[in-house]
């Protein structure tokens, strides 16, 4: 009787832990920014200033300017993060920030953190803030190696995979970044984009850039997992 109920204590935490690995948590409620703080350095110092994330027709929007970040309030790690967006009426610039700890770390603006560049023509870019990523075909992508550095005037960025894979300016694309351990990678609208390793951080904060565009996001979805996905859509296990 007794091991009767040892193993069933054993199953029913087995399944906990593994529904808890799957978990989904909507990082944006579609009305407005609970579990977000801006950090923008012009409102420091400028009572006028506007805050440049807003909630608009149940987008969340980043207007670009005065430039900053919106960060969650919540520290995550083990997650595979599904963004969709789009730049509505022109090119822009903008990035997700993961694993994001010191604020300000660079320039006096962006978090200590990895960026997942999504600038119109090089989504899926790496740029090292003050923490640092491994690829494969380091020197061909990141450039020769005595320039490489995540501070001020080093070689920060390391190129994706493929700029073919975006849609065109006013439709949605969808980015998923996963991070698991001291790996990240990134797809864009199926396409493998990035795929780094040996990350100097495993956990921290998202955070939404405003650099100058405005851009529209409709999802931002967490989901909790355990091992990064093959190629495609299929979770190893």
């Amino acid at each position: 009787m007794r091991l009767h109920i040892i193993i069933a204590i054993f199953i029913a935490f087995s399944f906990s832990c593994k529904s808890q690995q799957h978990t989904t948590i909507n990082l944006f409620n579609g009305k407005d920014l609970s579990g977000w703080h801006a950090d923008v350095p012009e409102m420091d110092t400028n009572s006028s200033a506007r805050n440049p994330f807003i909630v608009r027709k149940g987008m969340l929007v980043s207007l670009g300017e005065p430039r900053g970040h919106l960060i969650t309030d919540a520290i995550y790690q083990d997650y595979r993060l599904d963004v969709e967006y789009r730049f509505a009426s022109k090119p822009g610039n903008c990035g997700v920030l993961v694993h994001a700890s010191t604020p300000r770390a660079l320039y006096k603006m962006f978090p200590k953190s990895i960026e997942v560049q999504m600038e119109h023509g090089n989504a899926g870019d790496f740029w090292c803030i003050v923490e640092d990523i491994k690829v494969n075909d380091m020197e061909k992508r990141r450039g020769p190696k005595e320039n490489w550095g995540t501070t001020e005037g080093k070689e920060r960025r390391i190129m994706n995979l493929t700029d073919s894979s975006e849609k065109p300016v006013g439709q949605w694309n969808t980015m998923v970044i996963e991070c698991v351990g001291n790996s990240i990678k990134v797809r864009v609208n199926n396409d493998l984009v990035n795929y780094g390793f040996d990350c100097t951080a495993s956990k921290g904060r998202i955070a939404l850039q405003a650099e100058g565009s405005e851009v529209e996001f409709r999802k931002l979805e967490l989901t909790h997992i355990a091992k990064l996905t093959e190629n495609g859509s299929k979770t190893l296990q």
